[in-house]
């Protein structure tokens, strides 16, 4: 068997229900493609019957369960002294000590009318292993080998490996919200942490063909589909940003291009909540990273919306972004040089500290603009994603346009390093806002 263990939803009260429900269905979900396991619910924990399924394959599937925070291969005995001593030497020959393996025995009643109490255990199944294994000895502080043996009424589970897993809430357990999905590393450990929050989302792309190649929007579900493998399903919703985009260029205000623009996403991606029933926006933002993340920049794109705007990295450093991301397998897709519509129309000075009135005044300048701005809403496509698939490129290809005139419109480097050199340049003035 396999044991899960919850983690802060056993502090929950009176909803504690709901959220062992959603991480019962999580589990139920991952486990789909295992045909003959069983799924135990208890109060305060799950196991999992293996019934000759891959047990390596289940285990890297249910560490990534959100709401479990570890999790634990299992035997079960009758809860009586012999049987579960028998188990415990079982689970030793299985581990086939080394010499010089260190261990102990952590024994807990839980079923208070077993004979022995934890301490007396500790010492009835410790001694007779000691005998048998000669390779043993015993260090109660720091054990190579911890063997647990938990005692219930109806069963006694006798473990040894702790595997640690996603923690956090159940998948969906506090409601949904809209993802701003880039090309970058942030945007996609953004929405990682917000789905080990509880939170069901919906990734936003914006893309500004031709100015930006399919290739930038393949990338761009290539991330998607990875964090579908932790969601079980995401929907993405592509939105065409050219027009809109342009006409904020063509204001005159270079160095608040950036400002403008963002406000703008914000504004479409609101209304695509609207659409979905989503009541949160989620970005990327990592304080005082660029310059459109500080805080006077990131208070006057935020008066854009007035749904809640989450940033989970918002305290981070690149450093801790980047650890996440190759934790979670996107940080090589990242770095894929292939640039989203933030590095178009890039300013030499983008401003640190907008006015929101002049900002306001700014877009009050282009009457056309809500008209674009909802046009751009009318022709999003979505794309649905489902963990374990391989990511669809045929979806979003456009037969009309080869690479090569592609990469003519973009004005792309002929070369890697040239690429290189300018995604790097680009960054330090745009970052990876969503």
């Amino acid at each position: 068997m396999i044991l899960l263990r919850y983690g802060e939803i056993t502090i929950k009260g009176r909803n504690r229900h709901r959220f062992e429900k959603a991480a019962y269905d999580h589990v139920k979900a991952v486990l789909a493609p295992f045909p003959n396991v069983r799924i135990i619910k208890e109060f305060g924990r799950m196991y999992v019957e293996v019934n000759g399924e891959p047990l390596d394959q289940m285990i890297k599937v249910l560490r990534h369960v959100f709401g479990i925070v570890s999790l634990s291969p299992v035997k079960r005995a009758p809860s009586s002294f012999d049987e579960v001593l028998q188990t415990a030497i079982e689970m030793v020959e299985e581990y086939d000590p080394k010499p010089g393996t260190t261990f102990k025995v952590t024994a807990r009643r839980a079923w208070k009318k077993f004979p022995h109490t934890s301490q007396e255990l500790n010492h009835l199944v410790a001694s007779p292993i000691l005998k048998r294994f000669p390779n043993l000895s015993v260090n109660v502080r720091e054990p190579m080998f911890n063997l647990h043996v938990e005692v219930r009424e109806e069963s006694t589970y006798v473990f040894h490996e702790v595997i640690h897993t996603a923690g956090g809430f159940p998948l969906g357990s506090n409601g949904k919200a809209m993802l701003l999905l880039s090309g970058g590393i942030d945007s996609p450990v953004a929405g990682y942490q917000a789905l080990r929050r509880g939170l069901e989302i919906e990734a936003v792309h914006f893309h500004s063909y031709p100015f930006t190649s399919e290739r930038a929007k393949q990338k761009v579900i290539d991330l998607a589909q990875i964090l579908s493998n932790y969601a079980g399903r995401i929907r993405v919703h592509m939105v065409p940003f050219t027009e809109v985009q342009t006409k904020l260029h063509q204001a005159g205000e270079e160095h608040l291009t950036i400002t403008l623009m963002r406000r703008s996403m914000l504004r479409i991606a609101s209304m695509l909540a609207d659409k979905r029933k989503a009541l949160a926006i989620v970005t990327g933002d990592s304080l005082g990273q660029v310059a459109s993340q500080t805080l006077g920049s990131m208070n006057v794109i935020g008066r854009a919306t007035e749904l809640p705007l989450l940033r989970p990295l918002i305290t981070m450093d690149k450093e801790e972004i980047v650890q996440i991301a190759h934790q979670i397998d996107t940080f090589e897709t990242s770095i894929l040089p292939y640039e989203d519509c933030c590095t178009l129309f890039v300013a030499k000075s983008p401003a640190t500290n907008p006015n929101l009135r002049v900002v306001e005044r700014i877009e009050e300048r282009i009457p056309e603009l809500d008209d674009l701005i909802q046009d751009a809403v009318d022709r999003t496509e979505m794309i649905t994603l489902y963990a374990g698939q391989k990511s669809p490129h045929a979806l979003i290809q456009d037969a009309s346009a080869s690479s090569a005139e592609i990469d003519e419109l973009m004005d792309m480097p002929s070369s890697k390093e040239e690429t290189d050199a300018n995604s790097s340049a680009q960054k330090q003035e745009v970052g990876d806002w969503f």
